[in-house]
């Protein structure tokens, strides 16, 4: 038999896995032919039958045999006396069936069909890979750390596909080691060097999203839908949802019996705080949803000049701004307006202050606890007071309190 193994001869064919078999045949019989028609000039009386199972492969040679002497076509026609050498039976105007060598083509173009072909699979895979995750985009997916590097993470989907985490969609308090599984959301395919690169991301508003649709039913069911999200990723986040169906509590639906629908989101994002409120095309009370924890006491809104000033009592205008002004960009950026805060006591604006509950991730509680229960609920309001008066009121020792002046005044200095 003059057939040639593809599995063996041609190391991609098995790795082509995900290139429907069909498609795979037409490749290799579009090689062949290409080969045929070099040699031959024609690959008309020529029929590559291709084993997709065993990856074997056959080109025959179909001829018509004639009367010596009256061969016109050699491609198409064989004499009487020529074919009765390959089998002595036949008879002239019958069909001759001859199977080509694939060595007869020559080293040199047995070679260069195993790069063409080689390059043709290489071309489909990221034709399907390019397909596959440019229809998913948007969604969420699990996949293993391979590698960890400085500005990104390689991880490999269940197929072996490489896929890009870089540093910047990632949420900053993220630390993944070789081996972890990871969720993230598609967020775009892009071609580097003519091959396809999946960038995955943990801080797009999309991968809230679809975590809501994960662990509330009525998301996905459509009965709620989100109408829009903002995100400082790792910091908090705002999340607007409406509910069609008036039977149905958008807000209590999304967070779950005592937050046990949110918390597990909240973990994912690595302790982010996540305000779920309740969508309305009333842009007033939007405003005061956005600010949320703050209560708001009253507002001047400009429209046409997308401007609102937002007038607080003292002890709630830490609560609007928020850690490092988080609160208040997430509310500019979900009602589309540049918010201004004041003290409705003074109309002057606030001095910029934060909550001391925004430092629990390096204060611990207990100690904020102590701290608020002699009224220094604020980093301001702790830095005001002396460390000897600190530590004459509270049961702190020296040494923690010194700890949380630094942490507090650390803050400002950034800002």
């Amino acid at each position: 038999m003059a057939s040639i193994n593809l599995i063996e001869a041609f190391q991609d064919f098995k790795e082509a896995e995900n290139i429907d078999r069909p498609t795979m045949m037409k490749v290799v019989e579009d090689v062949f032919k290409t080969l045929l028609r070099k040699k031959y000039g024609s690959d008309d009386n020529f029929d590559v039958i291709v084993n997709a199972e065993k990856g074997d492969l056959e080109i025959v040679r179909r001829r018509t045999i004639v009367e010596d002497g009256n061969v016109e076509d050699p491609l198409a026609e064989i004499a009487y006396s020529d074919a009765r050498k390959i089998e002595p039976d036949y008879e002239v105007g019958e069909e001759l069936y001859e199977e080509i060598e694939i060595l007869d083509f020559g080293r040199r173009a047995i070679l260069a069909a195993k790069q063409t072909l080689a390059s043709r699979i290489s071309d489909l895979k990221k034709n399907v890979l390019v397909k596959k995750y440019g229809d998913r985009i948007g969604d969420i997916i699990s996949a293993e750390v391979y590698q960890v590097w400085k500005k990104e993470i390689l991880l490999l989907d269940e197929e072996g596909n490489e896929l890009i985490l870089p540093k910047s969609e990632q949420i900053p308090q993220d630390y993944f080691k070789k081996g972890e599984n990871i969720r993230a959301v598609v967020k775009k395919v892009e071609l580097k060097n003519n091959s396809p690169v999946i960038i995955l991301s943990r801080t797009s508003p999309s991968f809230l999203a679809k975590l809501l649709e994960i662990e509330v039913p009525e998301i996905f069911d459509g009965l709620i839908v989100i109408k829009k999200i903002v995100r400082e990723p790792g910091e908090r986040a705002k999340v607007a949802v409406e509910s069609y169906d008036d039977r149905i509590d958008p807000v209590g639906a999304c967070v779950g019996m005592k937050g046990s629908r949110i918390h597990g989101i909240v973990r994912e994002l690595k302790n982010e705080n996540i305000d779920v409120i309740n969508w309305t095309n009333n842009i007033q009370l939007l405003i005061q949803r956005a600010l949320t924890p703050a209560k708001i006491t009253s507002m001047e809104l400009d429209n046409e000049k997308q401007h609102v000033n937002v007038f607080l009592k003292p002890d709630q205008v830490s609560l609007a701004i928020g850690r490092k002004g988080v609160n208040i960009k997430l509310a500019q950026e979900l009602t589309s307006l540049t918010i201004d805060v004041f003290r409705d006591n003074e109309g002057e604006p606030e001095e910029y202050d934060i909550d001391l509950d925004e430092f629990s991730d390096e204060i611990e509680t207990w100690i904020i606890d102590e701290l608020k229960r002699i009224g220094c609920d604020t980093a301001r309001s702790v830095l005001d007071l002396t460390v000897d008066e600190l530590e004459r009121r509270t049961d702190l020792e020296k040494e923690t309190i010194e700890d949380v002046k630094k942490i507090v005044q650390a803050e400002f200095e950034k800002e």
